[in-house]
Order: C-alpha cells, then structure tokens, then sequence
C-alpha cells in the first residue's frame, strides 16, 4: 500500500488536508437555495463512503508494504472495528450540530466556538495519547490558529452589521459539536497501528480505519440526519421523498463530490500522521478554518468594499495563521 516516507511529505499532505477540509463546504453554496442542507448531506455521506472504499481497494491495496484492504479488515480484532465506527459516529454528530448552531447563532459566534473547541481540544488529546513534538512550539502555534478564527470572527460580525443577538442554545449547541469535533480523531487514531510498513496485529492500516469511520458515518446518518430533518432546530422540515422528487443528478453529484473533496482530506491526514504525529496532523488540518475564509474573501467576495478596521481583522488573522502553521511545522523538530 502507498505510506508517506518523510516527514516533509506529511507536512504536504497536511496542507492538502486543510485545503480539502476548507473548501468542501463550496459544493453547498453551488447547491439550489431550495435544497436542505440536510438533504445535501445524504449526498455528502455517501461520497465519503464511496471515496474511502475507492482509495483503500487501490492505494490501501497494492504495493510491498503494509497489508491490503481486505485481508486488514479481516486480521483486525473488534476494539479497532468498535473505536474507527464510533469515530465515525461522533464527528457526524459533531459537523451537524455546528451547522445547526451556525444557523441559530450566526457563522461569527458559533463557528469559531465551535471549531476553536475542536482546534484546541483536538490537539490537546492526540498530544496526551502520542507526545509528539515540542509541546510549547505546538501549543502556541495552536493558540495563535485559535486568535486566526477569533479575528476572522470578529470581521465577519463588523462585516455583516446589525445582527441578530444570538441565543444561548445557539452558544451552547456551538460548545457540544466542538467537543464532539475535538474528540473523533482520537477514536479514529486509536484504531490504527503506529508502524504502517509492519502493522501490529489486530490494528487497521489507515486505508482501513479511514472505511470503518466512514462507514459510521453513513449509518449513523439515518440516526442523527434523520432526525434533523424531521426535527430542525432552526429552519423547516424536509421529508425522504423531498431527496427523490425535488432534485436533480447535479444537484446528487455536487452533494457527493463534496464528501470526496473531505474524504480526500481525512485520508491524507491518516496517511500523514504516523511521520508527522497525530497531534500534528490533526493540528494543522484544522486550520481549514482559514482555507474557508479565505474562499469567502477571494472567491465568494463576502468582504467586498469592507471598511478599513475589517481590512486590517482580516491582514492580522491570515498572519497569525500563518504564523501559527509554521510553529506547528517545526514544533516536530524540536
């Protein structure tokens, strides 16, 4: 199977990873206005799951080193089934209470609340679990990402104007889904083995554990996203026949190569961390945060004819983000 080599191909593959997990969300913006999110995210789940069993039969599966997809998933014992399912479970919780809390509270409460959580937590875990790198230079690099998506936050509530005050439910929703967001990777990290050339028995390769996890994504879609649909939390009501008679195969294949454009992201991240660490790893593709603004500042124009103190917000988040990443990156030295 295909494995990272070095350490500065990791680093690369990160960066794919923030890039993928930034800028999946644009398939939603080209998705009808009429089309529910949570209808969007059946197609979401489903790419994911078709990506993850597309990359493990083919890089998970030739090659000298490792053990292909198949005879893994058989070798592997039920703690690994168990830990890379619920992985799966807990962020699909996790993506759809953020969103939820988006849509109450407003993208410049909830998301960096909720994401902020899930940067800082995240880290915190996987370094507990896997002490890799300098922990000063990582966690600093992690606390200025974490003042990136506060400013980024800042500028897009002086952006927008008068806003709606937002609830407390909203804040408290955004708090929940971060945790959950903090805490996947770990079960998903626990499931694999550490040496990805000689796997230990009874560990999945990352081709495999990238499948459980998506696997309990989709089938715990029909737990949690049903329940949204039926239940929305803020917006209206969508029922199963709405995913069959309101759409079209556009609008089907944008929702699914959305979960691709993400699924390539959690691959590489799995694939990256045994040389870079999980801590790492996982660190800098979250820094997606800023991917996504800056597809909102470039490409979507969501700051066009802004003042000059949302200017400077925004030349102050990317160099702290900047920042943030390179401290990250060399964090693995020290």
């Amino acid at each position: 199977m295909f494995i990272v080599e070095s350490y500065y191909l990791a680093v690369v593959l990160c960066f794919f990873t923030m890039i993928c997990w930034g800028s999946w969300a644009n398939t939603q913006k080209l998705s009808p206005k009429s089309w529910s999110f949570t209808l969007f995210y059946w197609d979401y789940s489903i790419g994911v799951l078709l990506f993850s069993l597309f990359i493990g039969l083919t890089f998970g599966s030739f090659g000298e080193d490792g053990r292909p997809l198949i005879d893994d998933l058989f070798q592997a014992n039920k703690v690994s089934f168990v830990s890379a399912f619920f992985g799966g479970v807990i962020f699909n919780l996790a993506n759809l209470l953020i969103v939820a809390a988006i849509s109450i509270a407003g993208m410049s409460v909830a998301f960096p609340v909720g994401i902020g959580i899930a940067l800082i937590l995240g880290v915190l875990v996987n370094y507990i679990a896997t002490p890799v790198g300098n922990p000063i230079l990582l966690f600093l690099g992690v606390f200025l990402i974490g003042l990136a998506i506060i400013l980024d936050a800042l500028a897009y509530k002086f952006q927008a104007g008068k806003n709606k005050k937002s609830s407390t439910m909203g804040i408290i929703i955004s708090v929940i889904g971060g945790i959950l967001m903090g805490l996947f990777y770990r079960f998903v990290a626990s499931s694999m083995s550490s040496n990805f050339t000689n796997p230990a028995d009874g560990l999945f390769t990352p081709y495999s554990a990238i499948l459980i996890f998506s696997i309990g994504i989709f089938i715990s879609n029909f737990l949690w996203n049903t329940y949204f649909m039926y239940k929305p939390i803020n917006g209206i009501k969508v029922k199963f026949e709405d995913y069959f008679n309101n759409s079209d195969l556009k609008t089907h294949f944008i929702g699914i190569f959305g979960g691709v454009v993400w699924c390539i992201g959690m691959s590489l991240s799995l694939l990256s961390s045994e040389k870079a660490g999980y801590p790492i790893s996982y660190g800098l593709g979250q820094g997606a945060t800023m991917i996504a603004a800056a597809w909102g500042v470039f490409i979507w124009k969501e700051f066009e004819n802004a003042s000059k103190k949302i200017n400077i917000l925004l030349l102050l988040m990317f160099l702290f983000f900047i920042l943030g990443l390179f401290l990250i990156i060399i964090s693995r030295f020290n």
